[in-house]
């Protein structure tokens, strides 16, 4: 049987299979340079694939392109979905449609007198002094306003006027809208009206209907109806994905990542959980590789083609609770990732004055100048310029139909002449490598600063963590992040270059439920807390037990806890003892913030329960030692690097000849099938018994 898991970033797809089929590896075997095949105990193999996300010529969905490619199929050849176990699966097209504005048209229903609630928002001010105040686009189309209220004891004030709302409905339903969002005050305790109305626009034909009590079921009206607006827009996009991904695989065992890291089955993914899903896996596939080799400080640092994504883990998952993405304000958990816009896909400009590194992309089509495909000079391109890329170790399949190396030759020829126009422009002299040694500084910088919001501004001393680097393009600049942060340890899995899909397959099934308190933390309302839990946890189960998943279970109960009169919650572990609960939100508020109130009254914002069932993962094999431990090895080649500012003589070393007890001291290139890892001159590369590359200054 097959496994696969599946990560659709911007740039590349990466496919992760396991397998026990001898004929599907006696048959990719033939193919070395476009799959890494890794046996593993139990007479397994892993197969490592990938491929361009946009490459309309040849396919027109690069997953379901990946497995066939895996599986040898022709181009009309029916999938032998037989033969397939499972596929897990993250993806970006919520992402994209919310990023392009490309969901579907929604209509609002909210409480009459609150039409404009959500388009005023918080008053947020992100640039200060900004004189022209420019608010994002919202999603909603048309908004109803509802004549219904329950007031915050739970009195119905206003029952909803049942014939008005039907003609509302009745009016934008002719105008083709088909998805619906209903968010009205108070709802997250007396959703009775919520309900009413959801029940009048199933009756029209609503196709896509949102309630606020279900989709975010906490106070405060904006954050809960942005959330529940947010699911009404994306969710269609992302059940028309899903349904095209499941008619090519009838009766696949499907299953996708949410943005809180946990699994859930097709059937259940919604719009709200999609955005992160992509880099969920890849923080799972940090974590969880990096405890395997015994790291549990670890700073995960995912750069890829479009983005870099890095998240910060000491124990657990961190997740928040609020968070903005594109513009559009979320009230769902979701792993703590902050992503900037910078990869190795990011374009790189002189503005006549400076160099600028992005946010542009040049994403895969046409990607990055060495692509062949017309595109302009990217971070990529500069790596190609100073040396630490070479055509050659990497698999041929640029340009128009996808079977050409990287072109080496435009790249110079563009930094050339970029050189030369700063010159005439500012009378500053710099050869075409020291210019591309500029960009690499300002993209390094650019990351450090992100990972320094996530660790150093939140009271960690990250000298003290490991640096998992992963990504297509991580291991390229993984020595100048950490050297620029002053961490002294990296770790390279030998599946960094596709973690994110290798994650999918380290992943529990996680199934999570909330509920609203805001009251003071008393003896006397543990019980009270321990019912609600109880029935938020019976919840959960209920959604795994649907999902057809029996084993190892454990559960997580959580409190939101802040001080009367703020608004910043921290998320601690729910105790029966009120002091050990104090305890640990005041040793965790003394980190964050650097101060604490003891005279203050707690107040719990919301709980949270969340049940995780442990799912088989892929095991990882023990590599032999078979040359003398004093017999170093050898290089297939040197190369010219330009790294601190002058050229190296830098040799190359494949990774699969690399053996356990090996040591390599920078400057150095190890090239893999899937990534490349530059060592730069003050660190040592060592490996492991499990093939793990672990660097250190």
């Amino acid at each position: 049987m097959l496994k696969f898991f599946a990560d659709r970033g911007g740039t590349f797809t990466d496919i992760v299979a396991v397998t026990d089929q001898q004929t599907i590896i006696q048959k990719l075997s033939q193919h070395p340079q476009r799959f890494l095949i890794v046996p593993i105990p139990h007479q397994q193999w892993v197969i490592v694939y990938k491929l361009l996300s946009e490459n309309p010529e040849q396919y027109q969905d690069a997953a379901i392109q990946g497995i066939r490619d895996i599986m040898s199929l022709g181009t009309n050849e029916p999938i032998p979905t037989t033969a397939i176990e499972v596929v897990k699966m993250g993806t970006t097209v919520a992402t994209n449609a919310l990023l392009e504005r490309k969901g579907d048209r929604v209509v609002l229903l909210i409480t009459k007198g609150f039409k404009d609630a959500l388009r005023i928002g918080y008053q947020n001010r992100p640039n200060i002094f900004a004189r022209n105040i420019i608010l994002p686009t919202m999603l909603y189309e048309e908004v109803i306003e509802v004549d219904e209220r329950y007031n915050a004891q739970g009195v119905e004030l206003q029952p909803v006027n049942i014939a008005q709302v039907k003609q509302d409905l009745q009016t934008v339903y002719h105008k083709g809208i088909r998805s619906c969002s209903i968010v009205f005050m108070h709802s997250d305790r007396y959703p009775q009206h919520e309900q009413q109305i959801a029940q009048i626009a199933q009756e029209i034909g609503f196709t896509q209907i949102s309630i606020s009590h279900q989709v975010s079921p906490l106070m405060k009206i904006v954050s809960r109806g942005d959330t529940t607006v947010v699911d009404a827009y994306l969710t269609p996009i992302l059940r028309r994905y899903v349904n095209q991904v499941a008619k090519q695989l009838p009766q696949v065992k499907l299953m996708f990542m949410k943005s809180d890291g946990g699994l859930v089955a097709a059937s259940q993914f919604q719009g709200k959980d999609s955005i992160l899903s992509g880099p969920a896996g890849g923080i799972v596939g940090a974590v969880q590789t990096s405890k395997r080799a015994g790291f549990e400080l670890v700073i995960t640092f995912d750069m890829g083609g479009t983005s870099t994504d890095v998240a910060h883990f000491k124990g657990e998952y961190e997740r928040q609770l609020d968070s903005e993405i594109a513009g559009a304000r979320m009230r769902v958990p979701v792993l703590a990732i902050n992503t900037i816009a910078a990869g190795g896909g990011s374009i790189l400009f002189f503005d006549g004055s400076s160099y600028r590194v992005g946010p542009e992309s040049a994403g895969s089509n046409p990607g990055p100048a060495c692509y062949r495909r017309g595109g302009k000079l990217t971070v990529t391109d500069a790596n190609v310029m100073l040396g630490k890329i070479h055509p050659q170790y990497f698999p041929s399949v640029f340009g128009i139909d996808g079977n050409l190396p990287l072109d080496k030759q435009i790249v110079l020829e563009k930094f050339s002449e970029l050189s030369q126009e700063i010159a005439a422009v500012t009378g500053n002299q710099r050869t075409p490598e020291e210019v591309a040694a500029g960009f690499i500084a300002i993209a390094v910088e650019n990351m450090a600063n992100a990972i320094k919001k996530i660790s150093l501004q939140r009271g960690y001393d990250v000298s003290q963590y490991t640096l998992c680097c992963f990504g297509g393009a991580g291991a390229q600049v993984a020595c100048l992040i950490a050297d620029t942060l002053g961490m002294k340890t990296i770790f390279l899995h030998p599946y960094a270059g596709v973690l994110s899909a290798y994650g999918m397959g380290l992943a529990d099934i996680r199934a999570m439920r909330e509920k609203g308190v805001e009251q003071p933390l008393t003896p006397e309302l543990i019980p009270q807390l321990q019912e609600l839990m109880a029935t938020l946890e019976i919840q959960c189960r209920n959604q795994l037990t649907s999902e057809g998943v029996n084993g190892e279970e454990s559960v997580l109960k959580k409190l939101n806890l802040k001080y009367a009169g703020t608004n910043s919650t921290l998320n601690i572990n729910f105790a029966s003892d009120i002091a050990t609960m104090r305890t640990e939100f005041e040793i965790e508020h003394q980190n964050r913030y650097g101060f604490i109130q003891p005279e203050k009254t707690l107040i719990i914002e919301s709980v949270s329960v969340e049940v995780i069932q442990k799912m088989d993962t892929p095991e990882e094999p023990l590599i032999k030692r078979t040359r003398p431990i004093n017999e170093a090895p050898k290089p297939v080649e040197t190369v010219r690097m330009f790294t601190d500012n002058q050229w190296h003589d830098t040799p190359v070393y494949r990774r699969e000849d690399l053996q356990a007890g090996d040591s390599i001291n920078g400057s150095a290139i190890i090239v893999e099938k899937i990534s490349t890892i530059i060592v730069e001159p003050n660190w040592q590369a060592r490996l492991t018994e499990r093939n793990h590359l672990v660097l250190q200054r």
